[in-house]
């Protein structure tokens, strides 16, 4: 088989942090003898999160078996998700915006055996629901655990306790007309409805604006998607919530490598 060097859009400090968690561990287990070190353990995980790198494409480039390819990237993706923040941490930031972005976006996933929950009628392909909040720069701040793909955005933000908590701290928020009802502080665009006059001027002036300040969300969903993990889930669909958990804390690190 052959093998070749590859990249990594990523910094340094990020490796330095996977690599640091992962070196508190085994001392945790008092762990026997590993095939790869804390580094080259955090440069195998980067990979398969970052580049997508398969189980295979792995265990040939670092000279494992594939199985213990598999149980190194889950380690990795486990310690990285037990670091990451909740709703209620991730709001004392939240709070502190001149306003929020609220989207939801569907992560494409394998067909599984029980297909009807996680097939969204919308996007017409199986994949999972995860709520995206967005500073208004556009920069990804949060995003939540995965729901079924079926879940509605609306059902999917109330579940997460998204709504109430957006309202509690008076946040303002805007939202695609999905989140219709959504009331509190989530302001979505005027929905025309069927045997009802046609929009005002003013009611398309105001979707226009809304509009142009929503699209900047667009870019905290691009770039989850940078993580090209994320293309496709070729795992259990309970695997995605450890996943983005794991990719929120390397976006975090990464985002702040400039910092102190």
């Amino acid at each position: 088989m052959l093998s070749y060097p590859a990249t990594i859009p990523l910094s340094s400090r990020t490796l330095d942090h996977l690599a640091e968690r992962i070196r508190g561990h085994p001392k945790q287990r008092r762990s026997r003898w590993r095939r790869l070190d804390p580094g080259r353990q955090a440069l195998l995980g980067l990979a398969h999160l970052r580049n997508g790198d398969t189980y295979t494409r792995l265990s040939a480039g670092f000279q494992i078996g594939v199985a213990t390819a598999w149980r190194y990237v889950q380690e990795a993706i486990a310690l990285l998700a037990m670091a990451a923040n909740d709703l209620a941490t991730a709001m004392e930031r939240i709070r502190q915006l001149a306003y929020a972005i609220l989207d939801g976006t569907l992560i494409p996933i394998d067909r599984v055996a029980d297909q009807r929950p996680y097939y969204s009628g919308k996007h017409k392909h199986h994949g999972v629901n995860v709520q995206v909040i967005a500073d208004a720069a556009g920069r990804l701040v949060w995003a939540s655990p995965a729901l079924p793909g079926s879940v509605h955005d609306l059902t999917a933000a109330r579940t997460h306790g998204i709504i109430d908590a957006l309202s509690s701290a008076d946040v303002m928020t805007f939202a695609d007309k999905g989140y219709q009802g959504a009331r509190g502080s989530v302001r979505s665009p005027f929905k025309r409805r069927r045997f009802r006059p046609k929009l005002s001027r003013r009611q398309k002036a105001v979707n226009r604006a809304h509009a142009k300040i929503r699209a900047r969300g667009e870019r905290a969903i691009a770039t989850l998607k940078t993580w090209k993990i994320l293309t496709k889930l070729r795992c259990c669909p309970r695997r995605a919530t450890p996943i983005v958990q794991a990719i929120l804390v390397l976006h975090r690190v990464e985002t702040n490598r400039y910092a102190g």
